[in-house]
């Protein structure tokens, strides 16, 4: 059992996704202490809560501590496997770190995965959509990750009520990411959303 300090560094969410996600990954078991110890409202809210809820599904693992508010949790991981998925993170919760979570634990996957999550898609503190969409995927997919990712609807905080859906594939071809030459570029193109503001705030 690997014990981790949820207090290390900035004491926030991350260290807990990326904790459960390595635990899927290498199949090692694990105990989370001081979970979010550095953040105003400690403890597991909604977005973490479910996003450890779906690697505790696809993984079968036994846990422990599983609730809103709780600074300590147990995960023991089985093998991950595939199938269809759907979660509703109840908030306006970051689909987006959801999702990069579940695809680093999926680097074993030996079955399709699909995935449909409701909740915020274009979030403070989070990758936006079209970040996650047309920037991380289109990283990760150089070293081998294969995905197809559908947009449903947008959600924004604090109503949330977004949708979207990911297919993550089985992949055997991981190679090194290499960046060590500069990319040119002849435009540069982004987009632009609102929510509930006047049209020309966007032009």
């Amino acid at each position: 059992m690997i014990v981790i300090d949820g207090s290390y560094g900035e004491g926030g969410g991350q260290i807990l996704r990326t904790a459960t996600a390595l635990s899927v990954l290498t199949n090692k078991a694990i105990t989370i202490t001081n979970i979010r110890a550095k953040r105003p409202n400690p403890g597991l809210r909604a977005q973490h809560l479910t996003t450890i809820k779906i690697l505790e599904t696809i993984s079968g693992a036994e846990t422990e501590g599983l609730e809103i508010g709780s600074k300590k949790i147990r995960f023991c991981p089985n093998k991950i496997r595939g199938g269809t998925y759907a979660f509703d993170v109840g908030t306006a919760g970051s689909i987006t770190l959801i999702f990069q979570a579940i695809m680093l634990a999926s680097f074993n996957l030996s079955e399709t995965l699909n995935l449909k999550i409701k909740g915020g898609t274009d979030v403070r503190w989070s990758p936006s959509w079209d970040y996650f969409a047309k920037v991380f995927v289109p990283i990760v997919s150089n070293i081998g990750v294969k995905t197809d990712l559908e947009l449903k609807r947008r959600g924004f905080y604090p109503a949330g009520g977004g949708e979207a859906h990911v297919t993550i594939y089985p992949s055997s071809n991981y190679v090194p990411l290499i960046i060590d030459e500069e990319q040119e570029y002849d435009k540069v193109d982004g987009n632009i959303v609102i929510s509930k503001l006047p049209d020309h705030i966007s032009t």
